[in-house]
């Protein structure tokens, strides 16, 4: 058997291969709520064999939400819906989470396919919260930075939709702090502009995201595992760097955090990104072997060879996939008989199965 579709063991859970979906907003909710498109949309790539499927990005309250249409998990009401879809993609045996996020100063903005821009509050958006004042982009509305009341209610968030998430079903939690969003715009020195004890310092730029950890791990069972995103450069001179990804995650696994997935950028728009095929594979790679935790390869991963040679080589523990698995939510038993391994079907789909 190929080294892909091997299992492994996080905590309590095994993956049946180490084929992951990546969270991948849909924009797709009304009030944060989950409809039949989720179900459909992730019980699909549970059928297509993935090992590891996470939910998008799924706010911990309402201002947290790049768009009015994202995935929620700030009210009991949303468990409903949500506990549909992690039965469905358990009956698949595959393994189901959710990334909890908070979108900070890039929140309030409009759905990709309706330009994506940023909604200021006299057009019905709302006032955005950050570690600064100042906007992603110049000339749209400022955030508010927040103070040590604001980022308390963060953590009271955080912790409260990772309760929810247990109680939806959900095995697993990828804490989102990526991409330019909230918990990124405190680690990078190119937002972060504080003073106080969150701010300047590499100790004081790590301090909310140990934060959460510590307050997800408050609603969060200790035979369950807990992710974090992270992206490792912000490809931008003074900005968050591997190094300081390293050093990161070095305590973060001292935490009891399982695994890092390695992407990058998202911090500012003026970001020079080295696009290619696997190119934020180095950073899995380097992190993992830097500081001894578990990685997760993405980014422009689109065959099965190549993820193939990821896991062989241990530049990665798993492999997530985003845009390949749009293409295809069929990826995994596609890829099964690219590397000649024999898996298990669906047994509605045994029939069409070539031997």
């Amino acid at each position: 058997m190929s080294k892909l579709f091997e299992t492994i063991k996080f905590k309590d859970l095994i993956l049946k291969n180490r084929i992951g979906i990546s969270p991948m907003c849909m924009y797709s909710s009304k009030d944060g709520f989950a409809n039949n498109f989720h179900v459909v949309h992730l019980g699909s790539r549970a059928i297509g064999g993935a090992g590891l499927i996470i939910q998008e990005a799924t706010a911990v309250s309402p201002e947290g939400r790049i768009t009015a249409s994202d995935m929620g998990l700030w009210k009991d009401e949303h468990i409903e819906k949500l506990s549909e879809i992690t039965s469905f993609v358990k009956s698949h045996y595959s393994v189901i989470g959710i990334q909890l996020a908070h979108a900070g100063r890039k929140a309030s903005h409009q759905t990709p396919w309706n330009g994506g821009k940023q909604i200021s509050t006299s057009n019905g958006g709302w006032k955005t919260v950050s570690s600064t004042e100042t906007p992603f982009h110049e000339g749209t509305e400022p955030s508010e930075e927040l103070d040590l009341q604001g980022i308390r209610k963060i953590l009271d968030d955080f912790k409260a939709a990772a309760g929810r998430a247990l109680t939806a079903g959900y095995q697993l939690i990828e804490i989102h702090a990526a991409h330019g969003y909230l918990v990124h715009q405190f680690l990078s020195p190119l937002v972060n502009q504080r003073k106080d004890q969150y701010g300047e310092s590499f100790e004081n730029r790590i301090r909310l995201i140990l934060e959460i950890v510590d307050s997800v791990k408050e609603a969060w069972p200790d035979n369950y595992p807990l992710f974090v995103r992270i992206s490792a450069t912000d490809w931008a001179e003074g900005g968050w760097d591997l190094e300081q990804s390293i050093k990161l995650a070095s305590i973060l696994k001292e935490k009891g955090v399982d695994l890092i997935d390695c992407s990058s950028g998202g911090a500012v728009h003026w970001q020079k990104i080295d696009l290619k095929p696997g190119y934020q594979v180095p950073f899995a790679e380097k992190i993992k072997k830097e500081s001894g935790i578990r990685t997760a390869a993405v980014g422009l991963i689109t065959n099965a060879e190549q993820a193939e040679k990821i896991i062989s080589s241990e530049q990665a523990d798993i492999v997530l996939f985003a845009r390949e698995s749009l293409r295809d939510a069929y990826f995994p038993i596609h890829a099964a008989k690219k590397l000649n391994n024999d898996i298990i079907w669906p047994v509605q789909y045994e029939r069409a199965k070539l031997k």
